[in-house]
């Protein structure tokens, strides 16, 4: 019991710094292309490992208590977790590509290579 306390913790602790991290990089980034990448990449990585947790405590409790709640919690928690892993990175290229095609310009981009493929269109 105290083993699984340990990962849950520590799970949950991983999960909440690494959102935090990316509220952090949401204010302090320039423009809006750093502000996506880094809250796409850090609350995909933090949402995965709170969803871990959920899963494990899930998962165990089902087994000790027999209860099928637990299960299926895990299992929701499961599901989610994999549609976030989806939508999170596909949302976020549709932003970018819309902020682009909106004409919003990174901050201190030297070489804009779709320039051209996008005065063919």
């Amino acid at each position: 019991m105290t083993v699984l306390i340990f990962f849950l913790v520590i799970f949950l602790i991983i999960g909440v710094f690494f959102n935090g991290l990316g509220t952090v990089g949401l204010m302090r980034f320039p423009d809006v292309y750093t502000r996506l990448h880094a809250t796409t990449k850090c609350t995909t990585f933090g949402s995965i490992f709170t969803s871990f947790a959920v899963i494990i405590y899930g998962f165990y409790f089902w087994k000790v208590s027999g209860d099928s709640k637990y299960g299926v919690m895990a299992l929701h928690s499961l599901v989610a977790l994999a549609c976030l892993v989806i939508t999170n990175a596909t949302g976020s290229h549709a932003i970018a590509r819309a902020a682009y095609r909106s004409g919003v310009m990174p901050r201190k981009a030297v070489i804009d290579e779709l320039k051209e493929a996008k005065l063919d269109e």
